[in-house]
């Protein structure tokens, strides 16, 4: 919804934004020309070829593919094999990279990416962000939303939200460093057991499911992350769960985690 009322398909029950210095209600026309725009869900037109759904959206923009080329070449050189595949054929990869396409196909002065890479593959995912590090090499402004947070380290800044509210904004490095708390990696037999029994030690202040692993932050703001480890191994082993226990750097989604549960705390 939030790219939506920036990029003027949506009008604003109250408040107010500006993109590029123009306001997406008064000023929609002029922001259109200079904003692109992915969507979360491929919108372009199935039944047309990948070549047909370019020239289409150029046209829409008083310009042609040709014209527009040096924008749009590092992707074209991996669509243009299928340029004569209608698009409903394409592959999921393929399909974000001609919706990527049509939405730099007007030479855009910032590029809105919607969600792009959900429900794609893990190796689609990682070839369409080094799509967008060139891009941003060349000089475009790029806003992403995305749900993965090893995506969210790529960019230069990250806006941390929930239910609609910024909880942060700072770089991906300034974001994970600001965890207040000893982290503690956890590893055992039967992690859903084992989960339990850490959110009933005395000091746990979180513990969440993480991959393989269980990450616990422990209350003791001061303490030494290293002692807290052997002590929360010797408590488990107490209690016929014995780990592997080891301090660890905090990452994105860790503070994502964090801030939300302080977040939730009434004041």
């Amino acid at each position: 919804t939030l790219f939506r009322l920036l990029v003027s398909l949506f009008t604003p029950d109250e408040g107010a934004s500006r993109v590029l210095d123009l306001d997406p209600v008064n000023d929609l026309w002029k922001l259109r020309r200079r904003v692109g725009y992915m969507p979360g869900r491929f919108s372009l037109y199935p039944d047309l070829t990948v070549s047909e759904n370019l020239a289409f959206y150029a046209r829409v923009f008083g310009t042609s593919v040709d014209a527009e080329m040096a924008t749009i070449e590092p992707i074209w050189r991996q669509l243009e094999p299928f340029a004569k595949r209608r698009a409903a054929a394409l592959s999921g990869g393929m399909k974000q990279k001609l919706a990527l396409c049509c939405a730099l196909v007007h030479a855009p002065s910032i590029l809105f990416l919607d969600e792009p890479t959900t429900g794609v593959d893990a190796v689609s995912r990682g070839e369409f962000w080094d799509l967008l590090g060139r891009l941003r090499a060349g000089g475009l402004t790029i806003l992403v939303s995305t749900p993965y947070m090893d995506e969210a380290s790529r960019c230069d800044r990250v806006a941390l939200m929930q239910r609609g509210r910024i909880l942060r904004i700072d770089t991906p490095a300034a974001v994970s460093a600001s965890y207040p708390r000893p982290l503690l990696s956890v590893r055992g037999g039967d992690r859903l057991g084992m989960l339990g029994i850490l959110r009933d030690h005395p000091h746990a202040a979180s513990v969440w499911p993480f991959g393989s692993s269980l990450h616990f932050t422990d209350d003791r703001a001061g303490a030494s992350a290293a002692q807290l480890a052997i002590d929360l191994a010797a408590w488990l082993k107490q209690r016929d769960r014995p780990a592997d226990v080891e301090p660890i750097s905090a990452s994105i989604e860790d503070a994502f985690m964090w801030d939300m549960l302080q977040s939730e705390i009434p004041a």
